[in-house]
């Protein structure tokens, strides 16, 4: 068989993979979608799969060609949202401003992403204060994404520290006390929990920074 012919046919033979991968991505970020909205109205344990399917427009046996079951169809949801907002949170920190102003852009982005993905931001909220499944709070990903995000923080809180701008304390502790200042926030934030199509600051963010600064200033 001639040599160009057999490399036309293996060109598209990779096309045609190609395609059929990005429908594959695509299919599997419309159950997520569908999953991070059904689970952030009703929680985990109220949640179905039938739910799920039905708002992706998919039948449920589609569901398992992507996801093992329930737990992993949940843990996928936040592992998504953890892969886009941890490197950013590292992006965010990159640049060499003060040690404040990275705080401030941390803050920003955190409260952004949640009203960017208001679901997501419910459902971390409602799963944040609720059981979760043992293997979900053991899960090693989740984890990991969890403590990379604590450190970009401590790292800002080090920084701070050695050029006498913030104030004094184990960097790791004044990284939980600053995400649960901004979970608060969240917890009451109107883009997040409302449905209401202009929905009515509660507490301006502006004033939420003046608080972080004054916390954690030296």
């Amino acid at each position: 068989m001639p040599r160009a012919t057999t490399e036309g046919r293996s060109q598209a033979l990779s096309r045609r993979e190609q395609r059929r991968l990005q429908h594959q991505d695509l299919s599997r970020n419309q159950l997520l979608d569908a999953a991070e909205e059904v689970f952030g109205r009703k929680g985990f344990h109220e949640t179905t799969l039938k739910e799920v399917a039905e708002l992706a427009e998919f039948s449920v046996g589609s569901v398992y060609s992507f996801f093992q079951n329930k737990d992993d169809l949940f843990l996928n949801v936040f592992l998504r949202r953890g892969a886009e907002l941890v490197p950013a949170m590292e992006a965010a920190v990159a640049e060499s401003d003060s040690p404040l102003d990275q705080l401030r852009r941390v803050v920003d982005l955190e409260v952004g992403f949640f009203r960017q993905h208001r679901h997501f931001g419910r459902l971390y909220l409602r799963s944040s204060s609720s059981a979760l499944p043992p293997q979900l709070q053991i899960d090693d990903a989740l984890q990991a994404n969890f403590q990379r995000a604590m450190e970009i923080q401590a790292r800002i809180f080090r920084r701070g520290q050695q050029s006498g701008e913030l104030r004094a304390g184990d960097p790791l502790v004044l990284a939980r006390l600053l995400s649960g200042m901004v979970a608060t926030y969240q917890l009451l934030d109107p883009a997040v929990t409302s449905d209401d199509a202009e929905p009515v600051e509660r507490l301006p963010l502006a004033t939420l920074h003046e608080m972080i600064a004054g916390a954690f200033r030296a």
